[in-house]
């Protein structure tokens, strides 16, 4: 049977602005097995992020539960939950999120600094040997390609062995080939026994993950395992919603903002 590693009962989130409460997160239930490999995609205020904040225990919910592990941590102090963060959960974000004067095996023994580790070098440079750069180790990010510093990344998200690995478009700031190589290394993860939760709007990017859950105005509004049938179902989707998009956007009348408009002429003095 499998073992939930997440469980969300209602996980609700809202803010308010002005007068107006914003239902970012509205009454989602979700369970996420130990050694999935999710992709959670969506439009711009789908939900998302808001997701991916709640689930790698960066905020609490409104309203709802949310068990990691077997611990109720939607009502757990900041001090708790820096320290379920520390121990099971690795970050990747897109803008990598380096200390820029830091070499780069300094870089990913933060986590075990704050986790009061022993050992840190040494088990720095094993994270960094899973990623293909420990010959990279001392030098800094800005010596570093966008994919050598995703990488880094991943090794400072995998050092402290987490059961969860949390990446907020990961491949969002680098070409096709590298970002490839990036999620083979998500692949390698999960085939490891991590479970890796991808956070992105590039359905190309989601459907390479084992499930793909859609969101919508803060609601799952699709939840399926992905097959090759599937994969081309959801890209051709994708692809009509994008052509609708583009086509909208050129029969759409052409506006003039004050910014559009030409600067006037620049007045020259008279000649005497």
């Amino acid at each position: 049977m499998a073992n939930a590693l997440i469980q969300l009962h209602g996980l609700t989130k809202h803010y308010q602005m002005g007068s107006t409460i914003v239902r970012a997160l509205d009454g989602v239930d979700l369970t996420i097995n130990q050694g999935e490999f999710v992709s959670i995609t969506g439009q711009s205020g789908s939900g998302k992020s808001t997701m991916m904040h709640l689930l790698g225990c960066l905020d609490r919910p409104t309203a709802g539960q949310y068990i990691l592990d077997g611990q109720v941590v939607s009502s757990m102090l900041d001090s708790q939950l820096a320290a379920v963060r520390n121990q099971k959960i690795g970050f990747v974000f897109q803008t990598f999120n380096l200390i820029q004067r830091t070499p780069a095996i300094d870089n990913v023994s933060v986590p075990l600094f704050y986790g009061r580790r022993g050992n840190t070098r040494e088990r720095a440079m094993r994270a960094l040997e899973r990623v293909s750069l420990d010959k990279r180790a001392t030098h800094k990010p800005s010596e570093l390609s966008g994919g050598e510093r995703q990488r880094v990344a991943i090794a400072r998200a995998i050092v402290n062995e987490p059961k969860i690995i949390l990446a907020d478009e990961p491949t969002g700031n680098l070409d096709t080939r590298t970002g490839t190589q990036i999620m083979k290394i998500f692949h390698e993860l999960n085939a490891s026994g991590v479970t890796v939760i991808l956070v992105t709007h590039e359905m190309d990017v989601a459907v390479q993950a084992k499930r793909v859950i859609r969101m919508r105005d803060g609601k799952i509004v699709e939840d399926k395992p992905v097959d090759e049938s599937v994969r081309k179902e959801l890209l051709g989707a994708h692809a009509n919603v994008e052509a609708a998009i583009a086509a909208a956007q050129k029969t759409a009348p052409a506006t003039t903002s004050q910014s559009d408009k030409p600067p006037p002429p620049i007045a020259r003095p008279v000649e005497a």
